[in-house]
């Protein structure tokens, strides 16, 4: 079964949807996005939210000090590092760490062999910010990836794309932020239930007869 993280989550109502659902994780970010949420209110967010899903923080070439300050305050059970943040910089933290790896190009892909300690997120190249654009990249791409390691697929996956990602590069997880919204930072319902119901029939389709 692949393992599903909503992310861009800035009200309770939308986690506690999101939870409803089945998902393993939900996203909190703390980096400059239209959907940041602020760690007061994130608090407030994961105190009321089930144990789980895991509560990740998503973090953008931030001090480490500042990093471990939210993620202790908030109660966050992984990190989720979307910046240049080398390796040295994420072995500093004793919580699980996601990197991601914006895909530019197939050369991209070298990237990953930098954090061999760390679970894999490979996210669209955008010049102007460090992730939500909305953009699927080349999963010709994502499926060489699969050659070195598993990894989480993220970048412009929707209800209506999922399933064929899934079959085509099967990823260890996918994760979704944009393409489960009614508006930037708000999350619709029948997007998500949608979401989660077209992972579900990708991963029977995969599963080898019995």
């Amino acid at each position: 079964m692949s393992w599903i993280k909503i992310c861009g989550i800035t009200n309770l109502e939308d986690g506690l949807k999101a939870a409803s659902l089945g998902v393993d994780a939900l996203g909190f970010i703390f980096a400059p996005s239209l959907r940041r949420v602020e760690p007061d209110l994130a608090k407030k967010i994961i105190q009321v939210l089930p144990t789980l899903p895991l509560k990740v923080g998503v973090f953008v070439d931030e001090d480490t000090e500042e990093v471990q300050r939210v993620a202790e305050y908030c109660g966050l059970d992984v990190l989720q590092l979307h910046g240049k943040e080398s390796q040295k910089y994420c072995s500093k933290f004793s919580c699980p760490i996601i990197k991601a790896i914006r895909i530019h190009h197939v050369e991209s892909l070298k990237e990953m062999e930098a954090y061999p300690n760390a679970t894999i997120l490979l996210d669209s190249y955008s010049p102007h910010q460090a992730g939500g654009t909305g953009n699927p990249f080349s999963w010709d791409i994502a499926f060489k990836a699969k050659e070195k390691r598993d990894f989480i697929l993220s970048g412009g996956l929707t209800p209506l794309n999922v399933g064929e990602a899934i079959k085509k590069v099967r990823p260890w997880g996918v994760d979704v932020c944009s393409g489960v919204e009614a508006f930037p930072g708000k999350k619709d319902l029948l997007k998500m239930e949608s979401f989660l119901k077209e992972v579900r029939k990708a991963d029977d389709q995969n599963r080898p007869d019995i």
